[in-house]
C-alpha cells in the first residue's frame, strides 16, 4: 500500500447512514489492523436517521472534510530559513551555502517579510558589477561592516548610517599615498591597511569615513585621539588585508539587495493555485506568511512535485463525481464499496473491494469477521444500522442471504434488536415530515448518474406512507426543476419510498418525450408509479442508464 501520513476513511458527498456507519466502522477496524494515523470523515452534513444512530449507540458525528484538494501547508513542512533585514550580505551567502537554497526571505523585528533576496542577485552584486568602477563601491553602514568582519571599534562616528563608499587599500609608500589621498573624496572613502602606521596618519589626518586596520594590529593611543577628533571611525580586525576586502565588499544589509516584488501566500491556499502563479509568474517562489503576517515558510517550485501527505479510503462509493472534492488530487488507497463500478483508475494498485451486498456496512461486517475481529458494541450497532438502513430492514431487493446471516452477529454484539432498531431509526429519519426545505431534502441522499452524453441527478427519500409526500409534491417539483436547469441534467428525480408497503413513487424534471421512453405507469403529471420498486441501485438505476443508452 502506498505511505501517507494521514488516511481519511470516507463516504460520497451527500452521506447516507451507511456512508458514514461504515466510515467510522471500517477506520476502526484499520486502526486495529495497525494502519496509522487513520481517521474516519464524512464529506457532507448527515441526515437525521444518521443523527439519530450515532446518538443512539453513543458515538460522535465525524469531523466535516469539505474538501481534499492538496494545501500550501501540506508540501511546505520544512523549518523557514530567513535572515533579518540588517544582517550583512555575508550572513545570507552563509545560509545559502550551508542550507543548499537558492532563496531567503528577508524579516524585519517582527519576522514579516521585507522582501525576498535571491541567491543569484546576491552574488551578482559582489561578482558581476555592471560597471568596473563600481567594484570598489560599497552600500552599508560601519555597523553592518563591522559586523561582517567581526572587527572591534575603536572610534565610531554615526555607524548606522547607510552610505555609499569607496573602498581602497593603503599598499602604497608614504610618498604616492600622500598624493593619493588629494585625489579622494575622504569622507566617502573606506581605507584598509596592515600596521603602517604613517598610511594610517596620514589617512586620518586627510578624514576618511572609515579606516580599518588589518591584521588586529594595535592602535597608537595619540592616532586615536586624533581620530576621535576628525569623526574618522576606526575598526581593528583580526583578519589580514585581502580578507577584510572580500568581507567589507560583502558587508550590504541585505534589506538593501532584497527584492521588494514578492509574493505571499497563506499556508491554507491550494496547491494548485501556487503551481499556476510560479509556472506562469515571474517569480522563482512564494513567502508562506501566517495569518498574523509572521514568516513561516517559502514555497518553491521543487514544492510542486512533492505529494501530499492524504491517502484516502473510500467507502460507500468509487466515483469520483461522488467522492469529497480534490480525491482525484490525492492518494486513493483503499475502496470498500457494494455499487456497480465507475470509470476509476488509480496510478498504483489499491486494495479494491466490491461486493454485491445489501450495504456496505455488510461487506465491513464480513471483514471483521475475516479479520478475527470482534467490534465493540457501538461499531457493532453502527454496523446494524447501516445494513438495516441500506436494505430497508431486510425489504430490499439488493438484500443477500450475506446480510441476512449477519444479523444475529450483529444483535449479539451490539445488544440490539434488528426489527426494533430498525423501525425506530426508520422513524426518526424520514425527513418528509420534518419540514425539511425541498432542496435540503431532495439532496440529503442525491446520487449522479453518467450515461453516454447524459446526466442523470437521483434523490431517495422513505417515509412510513405517501400523505406527506402529496402535500409537498408540487414543492418538490419546482425544486427539482431548479436543479435540472443549475446542474445540466438530462433528468433530475427525487424517488419516495413507502417501506411499509414496498413501493416507491418517482418525481421527476425530464424531457417532454419522457412519459414516452421511462416504462413506469404514470399517476399524474410528472410522476410515475413504481411497483416494488425499494432500491435505487438495483432497480431503478439500472433501468433509467439502459432507456438512456437508447435514446
Amino acid at each position: 500500500m502506498p505511505e501517507a501520513n494521514q488516511v481519511i476513511v470516507i463516504g460520497h458527498r451527500n452521506p447516507d447512514s451507511d456512508s458514514i456507519c461504515s466510515a467510522i466502522a471500517y477506520a476502526e477496524l484499520r486502526k486495529q489492523q495497525g494502519l496509522a494515523g487513520v481517521r474516519a470523515a464524512r464529506a457532507g452534513t448527515i441526515n437525521q436517521q444518521t443523527q439519530y444512530i450515532l446518538d443512539h449507540v453513543g458515538v460522535a458525528v465525524p469531523e466535516l472534510v469539505a474538501d481534499v484538494y492538496p494545501r500550501i501547508k501540506d508540501v511546505v513542512t520544512e523549518a523557514v530559513i530567513s535572515i533579518h533585514h540588517l544582517e550583512p550580505l555575508s550572513k545570507a551567502i552563509e545560509l545559502f551555502h550551508r542550507h543548499h537554497i537558492r532563496m531567503l526571505p528577508v524579516v524585519d523585528d517582527e519576522d514579516r517579510a521585507s522582501g525576498l533576496l535571491l541567491l543569484k542577485k546576491a552574488t551578482e552584486h559582489f561578482l558581476v558589477p555592471a560597471e568596473p568602477e563600481k567594484l570598489r563601491r560599497i552600500r552599508a553602514s560601519i555597523r553592518s561592516i563591522l559586523k561582517c568582519l567581526g572587527a572591534k571599534a575603536h572610534s565610531l562616528t554615526n555607524p548606522d548610517a547607510i552610505e555609499e563608499f569607496d573602498l581602497h587599500v593603503g599598499a602604497r609608500c608614504e610618498a604616492s599615498f600622500r598624493r593619493w589621498v588629494n585625489e579622494i573624496i575622504p569622507a566617502k572613502t573606506i581605507l584598509i591597511t596592515g600596521d603602517r602606521l604613517g598610511i594610517q596618519q596620514l589617512a586620518i589626518a586627510a578624514g576618511v569615513r572609515l579606516l580599518i586596520i588589518s591584521g588586529n594590529s594595535p592602535v597608537d593611543s595619540v592616532l586615536l585621539a586624533a581620530a576621535q577628533k576628525k569623526g574618522v571611525s576606526i575598526l581593528v580586525s583580526n583578519y589580514d588585508t585581502a580578507n577584510c576586502v572580500w568581507l567589507t565588499r560583502m558587508s550590504t544589509p541585505v534589506g538593501l539587495l532584497a527584492d521588494a516584488d514578492f509574493m505571499v501566500v497563506k499556508p491554507s491556499d491550494l496547491l494548485e493555485d501556487l503551481r499556476l502563479k510560479l509556472t506562469h509568474g515571474k517569480q522563482a517562489g512564494a513567502i508562506v506568511n501566517s495569518s498574523s503576517g509572521k514568516v513561516t515558510g517559502l514555497a518553491t517550485k521543487s514544492h510542486l512535485i512533492k505529494k501530499s501527505p492524504l491517502g484516502l479510503i473510500l467507502v460507500d462509493h468509487n466515483e469520483l463525481s461522488q467522492a469529497v472534492p480534490g480525491a482525484d488530487k490525492v492518494k486513493i488507497i483503499e475502496v470498500i464499496d457494494h455499487h456497480r463500478l465507475a470509470n476509476f483508475h488509480t496510478d498504483l494498485p489499491i486494495r479494491f473491494i466490491n461486493q454485491p451486498l445489501g450495504s456496505t456496512c455488510s461487506l465491513v461486517a464480513t471483514l471483521y469477521q475475516q479479520a478475527g475481529i470482534v467490534p465493540d458494541r457501538k461499531i457493532a450497532g453502527l454496523m446494524l444500522a447501516g445494513l438495516l438502513s441500506d436494505t430497508v430492514i431486510m425489504k430490499s431487493p439488493t438484500t443477500t442471504i450475506v446480510d441476512k446471516n449477519l444479523i444475529p452477529w450483529l444483535e449479539e454484539h451490539s445488544g440490539l434488536d434488528h426489527q426494533l432498531f430498525g423501525s425506530q431509526l426508520f422513524a426518526a429519519g424520514s425527513p418528509m415530515a420534518s419540514g425539511m426545505a425541498a432542496g435540503k431534502l431532495i439532496c440529503t441522499d442525491f446520487k449522479e448518474y453518467g450515461v453516454g452524453d447524459h446526466l442523470l441527478g437521483l434523490g431517495q427519500v422513505e417515509v412510513v406512507n405517501f400523505h406527506t409526500f402529496h402535500v409537498r409534491q408540487d414543492e418538490l417539483l419546482a425544486e427539482l426543476k431548479k436543479i435540472k436547469a443549475e446542474k445540466g441534467y438530462e433528468l433530475a428525480a427525487l424517488l419516495v419510498t413507502d417501506i411499509v408497503m414496498g413501493n416507491s413513487l418517482l418525481l421527476t424534471a425530464g424531457a417532454s418525450e419522457l412519459p414516452y421512453i421511462i416504462g413506469y405507469p404514470q399517476e399524474a403529471d410528472n410522476l410515475y408509479r413504481l411497483k416494488g420498486v425499494l432500491s435505487r441501485k438495483k432497480q431503478l438505476v439500472p433501468h433509467l442508464l439502459k432507456v438512456f443508452k437508447e435514446v
